[in-house]
C-alpha cells in the first residue's frame, strides 16, 4: 500500500501529477482510511501504463479509452488507436527529417561562404 506521496515517487511523477491523472480519470481516487488514502499495487501499475502511452504519444483522451479497452477483448479499437498514432509519428519524423535536412545545408553554407552574412541567422531573422 503507498500513499500518494509513495505512489508519485515509485512512479516517477509528482504528487500534483497523480492528482491531475485523477481529475481526468485516468487513475482511481481511492476511499481515506485511517486518515489517508491507500493506493495499491494495481494503482502503481496504472500509473506505469499512463506514463508509458504518454511516451509513446498517446493523448489523455487515448490513454483514456486504452485503459477502458484493457477490461475487453475489444483489439480492433486498440490497433486502430496504436495505427493512429504510428502515422501521426511518422509524419512527425517526416518533418523532424526535414528540418535536419535544412539545418545540415545551411551549416554547410555557414563554412563554404567565405565572406557576407552567415546563411543560418538570415534564414532565421524575420524580414519586415
Amino acid at each position: 500500500m503507498f500513499t500518494i506521496g509513495k505512489l508519485a515517487e515509485a512512479g516517477g511523477v509528482g504528487v500534483e501529477t497523480v492528482r491531475f491523472y485523477q481529475r481526468k480519470e485516468l487513475i482511481r481516487v481511492p476511499s481515506a482510511s485511517h486518515g489517508f488514502r491507500q493506493y495499491s499495487d494495481d494503482d502503481l501499475k496504472s500509473l506505469h501504463f499512463i506514463r508509458s502511452a504518454q511516451t509513446a504519444g498517446f493523448t489523455l483522451e487515448e490513454i483514456k479509452e486504452l485503459i477502458s479497452l484493457d477490461s475487453t477483448e475489444e483489439r480492433q479499437r486498440a490497433h486502430k488507436l496504436a495505427i493512429s498514432r504510428v502515422e501521426a509519428l511518422n509524419a512527425k519524423i517526416y518533418e523532424l527529417e526535414k528540418s535536419r535536412d535544412s539545418l545540415r545545408w545551411l551549416a554547410e553554407q555557414c563554412i563554404s561562404q567565405a565572406a557576407g552574412p552567415c546563411p543560418i541567422l538570415n534564414a532565421f531573422r524575420i524580414n519586415p
